[in-house]
């Protein structure tokens, strides 16, 4: 709009002063300042790299019975501190008692057993052979018998029907046939004295026989013994007794889980994307920061990368090569352990979501 097309009586609007020299050196120095802010955030951030999907992770121990029975006593209560070998629940043991008591009862009765066989064998060493050796003298002796009682019958039946009688002849017959009985059941014996090895080989398989049998009974007796001890569930290492769902008088079966400990130990899983892992080493300097706890600034360091992305370990992972393929990001588990900044007194729980940071070289 021209001066001339002015509306009458409209007032021009004040001039603006120009800056000052001290103005314009101030605003100078603060684009200067931001310049310097922007480029120095741009190189460390260039050499950080932060993940929001990591969390704190330990190990979790399922504690479980080895035996079934109902629970006599429980002995811790929830997130209790435990240590390593303290007795965590008691079981009622009695009928394991028993069975412990029949087990040692059924191996002093095999031992027994034993003990008799060993002697049988020691035995049958001496008096198999000496059967033996008797029935072959009987043999011989029946043999001599025969020939004398042979040797009459002949000489009965040779001499002249004068020098001798009837009588006489019908002696020496029935002599000779029964000292011919006598020699085929000393020949009887002496077949059934025989096997002297094989007679003392089955004294010596019921020796081994019976060997297996207290072998069997006295791992019945550990067993029953081991049963008794595991009536007490004790801890199997330091750690806060967690998610527990067992009461006093429940009955448990075996393999059940009671509740889990958890170990002091904890780290932080983070899953950074596959692109953030070029310079990622094992070492390098992690800062984390703790959602639960803004207050909380924990230092650290990368321990380990998996050798594997998270996908792939799922129960169904991809296929890529059937149908159309999408790529997609991956995210790879990284195990970062915490060197300093935890409280003892206050343990940080499993799962919790932080936000580690890796200084990159």
């Amino acid at each position: 709009m021209t001066p001339a097309e002015e509306p009458e009586g409209a007032k021009p609007l004040p001039a603006r002063p120009p800056w000052s020299r001290k103005t314009r050196i101030t605003a100078s120095v603060a684009a200067g300042a931001l310049l310097v802010s922007g480029i120095a955030y741009a190189v460390v951030a260039g050499h950080e790299v932060s993940t929001d999907d990591a969390y704190t992770d330990g190990r979790a121990i399922t504690v479980a019975p080895h035996v079934a029975g109902y629970v006599s006593a429980l002995e811790v209560t929830d997130n209790q501190f435990v240590h390593r070998g303290q007795v965590l629940v008691r079981m009622q043991c009695a009928d394991y008692l028993a069975a412990r008591d029949r087990a040692q009862g059924a191996l002093e009765s095999t031992q027994g057993q034993l003990a008799a066989a060993q002697s049988e064998l020691a035995l049958a060493k001496i008096t198999y052979p000496a059967k033996f050796a008797a029935a072959q003298a009987t043999l011989a002796t029946q043999h001599a018998n025969l020939f004398k009682a042979q040797s009459e019958f002949l000489r009965q039946h040779d001499i002249p029907k004068e020098a001798t009688t009837s009588h006489d002849i019908d002696f020496a017959t029935a002599e000779r046939n029964a000292v011919t009985g006598d020699v085929a059941q000393a020949q009887a014996q002496l077949r059934m004295a025989e096997p002297v090895s094989l007679n003392i080989d089955e004294a010596q398989a019921h020796v081994v026989q019976l060997h297996g049998e207290v072998k069997r009974a006295q791992a019945d007796l550990d067993q029953a013994k081991l049963n008794v001890g595991w009536c007490d569930i004790t801890s199997p290492q330091d750690g806060w007794v967690t998610k527990r769902g067992v009461e006093q008088g429940d009955y448990v079966q075996v393999g059940q889980q009671l509740f889990s400990i958890v170990s002091p130990e904890v780290w932080v899983t983070a899953n950074f994307k596959e692109t953030e892992l070029t310079h990622m080493r094992a070492g390098q300097r992690v800062s984390i920061a703790v959602d639960a706890y803004p207050g909380l600034k924990l230092e650290g360091h990368v321990d380990s990368i998996q050798l594997g992305s998270g996908a792939k370990f799922t129960a169904f992972p991809a296929e890529n090569a059937t149908g159309n393929f999408v790529k997609i990001v991956q995210r790879v588990p990284v195990k970062i352990v915490i060197d300093s900044g935890l409280d003892p007194k206050q343990p940080l729980p499993l799962n919790l979501s932080v936000e580690p940071t890796v200084a990159l070289p």
